[in-house]
């Protein structure tokens, strides 16, 4: 299959590898030329054969908004769109409604995987019609980690659905890190009594309750920087669990432990903390994510 990428960063780019690891076609553009296989979004256009398939990997907003609506004018009848992006579900609604009167279709992907995605696949959440779907299965297929595909892939439902479950996803992430974080914390407090912080993660990797790949990353920072002492304890968060919150008010589901996470990565903001540390340590391991360098 021979389909469109447009934005080429830590993601993309190792999506449009992937995929072409797995026999398929792939051009990307981007508006960094040394990574760009076209010009711009027209020559990209022209470049795919009908019916056109593009996949939009930019960040959320207003940069969404704007290749979306720049790809309303270069595609056709019978196109298809897929937004990749952490955009919010709501906003599925306004780009699909966008491309409708023109004939084409739209597909919302949540993708999970982050910068460890090439290697390991993408676990992916899609919402759209089924006939949308299904087209696009060999992609999906060469995306999504190896093994039975229910466990790596999920259409949840119509257009916005993907995002959805997406925001609900990043919602229990931010929890899961922050009580890794407030473990590693107490942990490191108490060095009296534990005299291996780095050891004590690392064997609750196997046969423990609490294993996962989060915690496998959290030991991994913390054999590179035991004490984090190279970043600060500062905390952005990209948007996802605020919205999880705010869906969790709007539709009376008590929701205490997500909402503690993301209040406490406002408090990261206010003073340096060992927990803080931990989480912004961990979201750098998994997505890449950028540390606010502690003599910055």
């Amino acid at each position: 299959m021979h389909i469109g990428l447009v934005g080429l960063g830590k993601m993309g780019n190792n999506m449009r590898a992937r995929l072409r690891n797995a026999g398929h076609e792939v051009t990307g553009y981007d508006n960094n030329p040394a990574v760009s296989d076209v010009a711009d979004l027209a020559a990209l256009a022209a470049a795919l054969p009908s019916p056109r398939v593009v996949w939009v990997m930019v960040p959320a907003g207003k940069i969404t908004d704007s290749v979306i609506t720049e790809l309303g004018t270069v595609l056709s009848e019978g196109d298809l769109v897929i937004d990749g992006g952490n955009s919010r579900f709501t906003e599925d609604f306004k780009h699909a409604a966008e491309l409708e009167p023109k004939g084409i279709g739209y597909v919302d992907a949540g993708v999970s995987g982050g910068i460890w995605g090439l290697e390991n696949g993408y676990g992916l959440m899609v919402g759209g019609t089924k006939a949308n779907i299904e087209l696009l299965m060999p992609i999906f297929d060469a995306l999504r980690p190896e093994g039975p595909r229910e466990e790596g892939f999920v259409h949840v439902g119509e257009v916005g659905a993907g995002h959805y479950a997406k925001m609900v996803h990043n919602g229990i992430e931010y929890a899961l890190m922050q009580a890794y974080a407030e473990g590693y914390e107490l942990l490191d407090t108490r060095k009296d009594i534990i005299k291996d912080v780095t050891g004590t993660f690392k064997a609750w990797q196997r046969g423990t309750v609490v294993r996962s790949w989060l915690l496998e990353l959290l030991v991994q920072a913390l054999e590179q920087d035991p004490e984090f002492e190279d970043i600060e304890g500062y905390v952005e968060d990209s948007g996802e669990g605020r919205w999880t919150i705010e869906e969790a008010l709007s539709n009376a589901v008590p929701v205490p432990t997500i909402s503690a996470s993301i209040f406490a990565r406002f408090v990261s903001r206010q003073e340096d903390s060992p927990s803080m540390k931990a989480v912004a340590a961990l979201r750098n391991q998994f997505g890449g994510h950028a540390v606010k360098k502690a003599e910055d």
